[in-house]
């Protein structure tokens, strides 16, 4: 979802939302406490976060999984498919919609076989079926239905979390002692250094790079339906793109024709530019003379993540 702006201060409406957000975090509190996770007969690694919004979750997901397979291993990315209508458990295959399994599930298609799945433990006994080494779940942290091995959570270094609240008046989907006690390492994407409440497992950083060379010195219309949009903007001018415009959307929002043709109106001679998350929502007509920023999550200690890899072994 993308985060509102009371989100990182707080304010009036945020100390109003405030008992909602207790109970909210009750809620994931008991689940943890009361759940009978079930064991799968292979290895699970999750990558999760605290907090709703943008993080760099999938991405750092991404990364991890190209290290697995550089390490002759065999893994499966779980997905619950977000924004998708199929409850799995199913393969998302190439030519798959987002509409069917979700934009998520098709961007970790791209490194390693993907599963669907709002019931991770069919997901993962599919995964386990289909013949992978190591499960890998991208979000997953606040779902207690199935046993991890390994439970890392991704922090944005920018943003941290937020007003410290839960969701609705802050973007906590638990407290965050909670949330780290049940980690095994932190992985802090970009610029910053959020207080993590004592915790003294491993933690890592890493930079989320973009590859936009082809746009330095170009005018662009940016339009994006992420967490938080605004990093993307920043990123194209970062990469030196000449940003004419930009048009937000709701995030996981699934393009009609109509605004499609709004932005290509609205481009006029610019040239259209969106996420890779947002380019797998589009269809084939729709991407038509539309570009997607690429985006990869970078380990800045790749030692350290290998060493947190071994205990998969």
């Amino acid at each position: 979802m993308r985060a509102p702006e009371f989100w990182q201060r707080r304010g009036a409406l945020a100390r109003l939302l405030a008992p909602l957000g207790m109970v909210y975090g009750a809620s994931v509190a008991w689940k943890a406490k009361t759940a009978r996770p079930f064991h799968a007969p292979l290895q699970v690694l999750c990558v999760g976060n605290l907090t709703a919004g943008g993080s760099g979750k999938t991405p750092v997901a991404i990364a991890i999984g190209q290290s697995l397979i550089a390490r002759g291993a065999r893994p499966f990315f779980l997905s619950r498919g977000y924004g998708g209508r199929e409850p799995g458990p199913v393969l998302a295959i190439e030519g798959d919609s987002a509409s069917r399994v979700g934009d998520e599930a098709l961007l970790l298609a791209r490194t390693a076989p993907t599963i669907v799945a709002r019931d991770r433990a069919k997901g993962a006994m599919l995964a386990n079926f289909e013949g992978a080494s190591v499960l890998v779940m991208d979000d997953g942290h606040q779902n207690f239905s199935l046993h991890k091995n390994i439970s890392i959570i991704v922090v944005d270094g920018e943003t941290g979390f937020g007003n410290g609240l839960m969701i609705p008046a802050g973007p906590l989907r638990e407290k965050v002692a909670q949330g780290l006690g049940r980690a095994d390492a932190v992985v802090i994407v970009g610029e910053g250094s959020p207080a993590l409440d004592g915790f003294s497992g491993p933690t890592l950083r890493a930079r989320l790079e973009v590859d936009g060379g082809r746009y330095r010195g170009q005018p662009v219309f940016a339009f994006a339906g992420i967490g938080r949009p605004e990093k993307f903007v920043a990123s194209l001018q970062g990469a030196g793109a000449i940003v004419a415009g930009v048009k937000f959307f709701p995030d996981h929002h699934p393009y009609r024709a109509a605004e499609i043709a709004a932005l290509r109106a609205a481009a006029k001679d610019t040239l259209l530019v969106t996420t890779e998350k947002d380019f797998v929502r589009l269809t084939p007509a729709q991407r038509q003379a539309i570009t997607a920023l690429p985006v990869r999550a970078v380990f800045e200690d790749e030692t350290a993540l290998s060493a947190l890899l071994e205990r998969l072994a």
